[in-house]
């Protein structure tokens, strides 16, 4: 559980998709939200604002931002109940430029019932575009549910696909 002595820190930074709120627990990335997002914790949760622990989370969005990076590498510190997190680290699996549907990540989990239980694991990410819930899509192909809205789903997955495109031209 977490100790009392955790130490939060906040930045708001400017995307293609509006600001978004990096929240550092102890140093790690442990929240990155869009403004207006269903399930955004209260702001005074965020700690003080301070951007000195996100320099290479800044770093790796602007590259992804710019069409240069297709996989973050960074330490997470993603807290929820053990389904949650075994979703979550199955988004993380989704290639860019790439989607699944919450059918196919219920099977992967081995509980190919549970995909309505997915979408509500997908839809608690705590770590938006670097845990990729956006590249999870309904089963006919349909762009259901996104915390963010799904403007910026369709918006995040037809940047993913065209910049996916881009490699084989040089």
């Amino acid at each position: 559980m977490h100790s009392m002595h955790t130490h939060k820190q906040h930045t708001i930074i400017d995307s293609p998709y509006g600001p978004l709120t990096l929240v550092a627990t102890d140093a790690t990335l442990s929240g990155l939200y869009m403004t207006d997002q269903r399930h955004r914790p209260p702001q005074e949760t965020f700690g003080a604002r301070d951007e000195r622990p996100f320099g290479p989370v800044i770093d790796q969005l602007n590259a992804y931002f710019q069409g240069e990076l297709t996989e973050f590498d960074l330490p997470l510190d993603l807290h929820g109940t053990p389904f949650q997190r075994s979703v979550w680290a199955e988004l993380q699996r989704i290639p860019y430029g790439g989607t699944r549907t919450y059918g196919e990540l219920a099977e992967v989990l081995g509980k190919p019932k549970a995909s309505r239980a997915v979408g509500l694991a997908n839809g608690k990410n705590p770590i938006g575009v670097i845990v990729p819930c956006h590249r999870v899509i309904g089963a006919n192909g349909d762009l259901t549910g996104y915390g963010g809205g799904l403007d910026r789903k369709r918006r995040l997955l037809d940047f993913e696909r065209s910049a996916d495109t881009a490699d084989g031209l040089f």
